[in-house]
């Protein structure tokens, strides 16, 4: 008798719950730190910015001082990074974009706001708000303010974040190392076979470039093993060495109960597997174990087999693997950002289980439908913007409101 089918809610708790946070913390330059997991809080000895400035070119005043029709003369001229003077009175000071409010001064006037008489003295147009085009000091950042948390991954513009408060290096979690194999006497590299050389039975091996670009967008240190013969030993061999020196071995295919399917058994040999039946689709298939390290009692790998063909095996990790590994870099948010979206194609065959649907967002701001939902058109992955995430038994009308999960939220 087959188990139950595992909801994929099931299957990502259960498996979360297997990641441990890596242990490891590096210190890298804030420049070469995009994508790393912080290790620590970063707290602001500073404000930002640090004194007020202006947020135009033009003149600084004091509103008191304005009156309709009366020009006044320019006191002094501040370019950014000066020191000024406090504002005399009833003068205008001459500042540009950034460069520091004089004392006294309680608003700034944009230069196209102003005519420059041949006097030198300058005549405000129009009314003036006091604080206008004034950025305060502190107004991004508040001296002892927590301005990225432990466990968030950083971006281009957390980068500059860190920097503007004077961070030249920064605390990280240590990368995963992933060792990615694929299993198949029918898979060819490109470049080894010219397609009208192909035998018939061969395919090129796509899965194991999408599965290295996502690895490796996710800032894993990756170790391509290559294609694994279909043998007994030759895998067992690849696993055990893989054990050694990686936290994670991802493979590709050959997880399935058939006479040339030896990872399995290969695990299981080295260590504990559990095969889960997985209910989505695409991705049914999906294993989990850890193989031991020789030598090291109580320490080994992780292992996920993922199912072969190409759509199946993009959506599981993109469900599964990516939070796996987010997880144990420390990230605190795993969850993929969604959307509702509006259909705009009809799904009349509802499944018993949870689908994914490749789909992209259309002109008229609705979702329109890959026309092949099938497992081995990885076509589908590279017309569509994102996933579908339809529940089980559930159809799609024009116009139903459906949950929309962007591959770019997929893919950060």
């Amino acid at each position: 008798m087959f188990a139950p089918l595992k909801s994929l809610d099931e299957a990502l708790a259960e498996l979360l719950g297997c990641a441990q946070t890596l242990d490891g913390i590096e210190t890298v330059s804030t420049f070469d730190a995009d994508g790393r997991v912080l290790a620590q809080d970063l707290v602001s000895a500073l404000q930002v910015p640090p004194h007020d400035n202006s947020a135009m070119d033009g003149y600084a005043v004091c509103c008191a001082d304005l009156a309709a029709g009366v020009a006044l003369p320019v006191s002094q001229r501040i370019p950014a990074g000066s020191s000024p003077d406090p504002l005399a009175a009833q003068t205008v000071a001459r500042l540009f974009t950034g460069a520091p409010l004089p004392a006294g001064a309680d608003a700034v006037v944009m230069q196209e706001n102003c005519v420059l008489q041949e006097n030198g003295c300058v005549l405000v147009n129009g009314p003036v708000t006091l604080g206008q085009w004034i950025r305060r000091s502190g107004e991004d950042i508040q001296r002892g303010a927590t301005i990225l948390s432990k466990g968030e991954r950083l971006t281009p513009a957390s980068l500059g974040l860190a920097a503007s408060i004077g961070m030249n290096q920064l605390q990280v979690l240590r990368r995963p190392k992933v060792a990615l194999l694929t299993t198949g006497d029918e898979l060819v590299m490109p470049g080894e076979v010219a397609p009208q050389d192909m035998r018939p039975s061969a395919i090129y091996n796509s899965n194991r470039f999408v599965l290295k670009a996502l690895l490796t967008r996710l800032g894993c240190e990756v170790t391509d093993l290559g294609v694994v013969p279909d043998q007994r030993q030759a895998t067992i061999d690849a696993l055990a060495a893989a054990a050694q020196q990686h936290d994670l071995i991802l493979t590709s295919g050959g997880v399935s109960v058939g006479e040339e399917d030896h990872v399995k058994p290969a695990v299981q040999a080295l260590g504990q597997l559990n095969l889960w039946q997985i209910a989505i689709k695409p991705g049914k298939p999906f294993a989990y174990g850890q193989i031991a390290r020789s030598g090291v009692p109580g320490q080994g790998a992780h292992f996920i087999g993922l199912p072969g063909n190409p759509v199946s095996g993009l959506v599981t990790f993109l469900l599964l693997v990516r939070p796996f590994l987010l997880r144990m870099q420390g990230v605190t948010q795993l969850a993929p950002l969604s959307i509702v979206a509006t259909s705009g194609f009809t799904w009349a065959r509802a499944d018993k289980r949870r689908e994914f649907l490749r789909a992209r967002l259309n002109a008229a701001g609705t979702l329109e439908l890959f026309p092949n939902q099938s497992a081995a058109v990885l076509t589908s992955a590279v017309w569509g913007d994102g996933l579908v995430d339809n529940p089980p038994g559930q159809t799609i009308a024009p116009g139903d409101a459906v949950r929309f999960i962007p591959f770019a939220a997929l893919l950060s």
